[in-house]
């Protein structure tokens, strides 16, 4: 964290440059009030840029756009009916929204949207006072009316008013409490925290798509641990995630296994730190699939006898309960297939060192993957969080030996493009056949040839084929 004045002096060199002072003269020249306000200026006091540069003013929308045009590349009024009007100016994309004073109806999904009339109560309204500072434009005076820079510099998410009328005004902040904690590494005050416990059920009214980008949100975050473990312990998890505090299995006292929801934050961890070594950079897939690669333990749990627990087929029941989970959510179908693919086959390398696998498993191990190799790489190590250092250093050893192997292959036999040695149109010849469901099993089978064998060549390939078909 900066010093105070430091921090003040990097705003208002940031707030100096030619695009702030246009937007300011503008405003000013029509006669209307114009601020840098939120995640940009507490972004400043952090040390870092912002990716989002938020304005507000007292101009209406209609007022915003006409002080826009002809000041501006382009404009575009899409989320007018919140009073914000998106522009373009050169490189840098901004928002500008009017002052707000707007509530949620007690059973509405949707806000009462209500134009305010002042900068300082348009702050109250705001989620934390950490997101509740200004810099007036163009005269760089700071706006701090609920203290927000002190909890900043301590490291506290409050909300500006009583937290229970906050969330009651809008839920969705209390996830964004969460996601806060995972991005910034800050700590929900105990009475902020305390409201969250007591209003989880409020949650309820906001649709599952707004829930779903702040959960994107806190797991690309700096430490989503943090934030998942807000969730859970206030108990929005839930409502929102389920099956991550499901994963506290209780204990018996004459069976012993590790703590599943514990294993799982570590390894969500670790997936994390192995990114940068498979050329992944914030990959929500990956640690989405570390957050939920463990979800079909609790249904698979097993007490067996002399004291061992057994989960046989979580790999598969998990993979459909997250397929269930992220549509519900309205994650798109590819985010899901692929998360989904990941839980499935997160177990299929533990093993490898007991009996060290043919190339025809190795190539099967790949074509399983598919497009998801290299997370299937950091997930399979991440999953690895025993204490005990010969079995770790076993099992990370022989995940040396299975991604050497797969490299050595891959250069033999170029696996990521592994097909048979005959194709479609090949095999209809060959056999005399027309396209159909022939067709496909005969591909199956000479696929299986190739992965059992590798390429025999298409000579081999059409005597292997004529003497299947026939033997049919």
């Amino acid at each position: 964290m900066q010093s105070v004045a430091q921090a003040l002096a990097n705003l208002n060199e940031l707030t100096a440059s030619e695009l702030f002072l246009r937007l300011g003269r503008i405003f000013a020249e029509a006669g209307k009030e114009l601020a840098l306000v939120g995640g940009p200026v507490r972004d400043a006091f952090l040390g870092r840029k912002s990716p989002d540069l938020d304005f507000t003013t007292n101009a209406l929308p209609d007022e915003t756009i006409a002080i826009l045009k002809g000041n501006v590349d382009t404009w575009w009024d899409i989320g007018k009916e919140f009073g914000t009007i998106g522009a373009r100016i050169g490189n840098d994309t901004v928002e500008i929204t009017t002052y707000r004073s707007d509530e949620y109806d007690a059973d509405s999904r949707k806000p009462l949207v209500a134009f305010g009339k002042s900068l300082e109560a348009d702050l109250f309204r705001r989620d934390f006072t950490v997101n509740s500072m200004a810099l007036r434009l163009p005269e760089q005076v700071f706006v701090d009316p609920t203290n927000g820079l002190q909890d900043l510099l301590d490291g506290i998410l409050k909300t500006p008013i009583e937290p229970e009328i906050s969330f009651s005004d809008d839920p969705l902040r209390m996830m964004r409490g969460a996601r806060f904690a995972s991005q910034l590494g800050f700590e929900i005050e105990p009475a902020t925290f305390e409201a969250m416990k007591q209003m989880t059920d409020r949650l309820a009214i906001v649709s599952a798509e707004r829930i779903q980008a702040e959960f994107v949100k806190l797991m690309l975050g700096a430490n989503p641990r943090l934030g998942l473990e807000a969730l859970v312990d206030s108990g929005l998890a839930q409502v929102v995630l389920p099956e991550l505090p499901a994963l506290r299995l209780e204990s018996d006292e004459h069976h012993h296994h590790k703590d599943v929801y514990e294993h799982t934050l570590m390894v969500v961890e670790q997936a994390i730190d192995y990114e940068k070594d498979y050329g992944l950079e914030r990959d929500f897939v990956l640690r989405f699939a570390a957050l939920l690669h463990d979800i079909g333990k609790p249904a698979t749990r097993r007490l067996e006898a002399g004291g061992a627990v057994s989960f046989y087929h979580h790999d598969v029941v998990g993979a459909k309960l997250a397929k269930k989970r992220m549509r519900e959510l309205r994650f798109d179908t590819d985010t899901t297939k692929a998360v989904a693919h990941l839980i499935e086959h997160h177990l299929r390398f533990f093993g490898y060192s007991d009996q060290p696998w043919t190339d025809s498993a190795v190539r099967r191990y790949v074509r399983d993957a598919g497009d998801q190799l290299a997370r299937l790489h950091a997930l399979t190590r991440a999953d690895v969080t025993t204490r005990n250092k010969r079995k770790a250093d076993r099992l990370a050893h022989a995940y040396d030996d299975l991604e050497a192997r797969i490299a050595h292959l891959a250069q033999e036999e170029e696996l990521n493009a592994l097909r048979p040695d005959l194709d479609g149109s090949q095999i209809m010849e060959i056999l005399s056949i027309r396209p159909g469901r022939e067709v496909g099993e005969a591909y199956k089978f000479l696929m299986e040839l190739r992965l059992e064998e590798g390429s025999i060549g298409a000579d081999e390939a059409k005597k292997r084929l004529l003497a299947w078909w026939q033997a049919r």
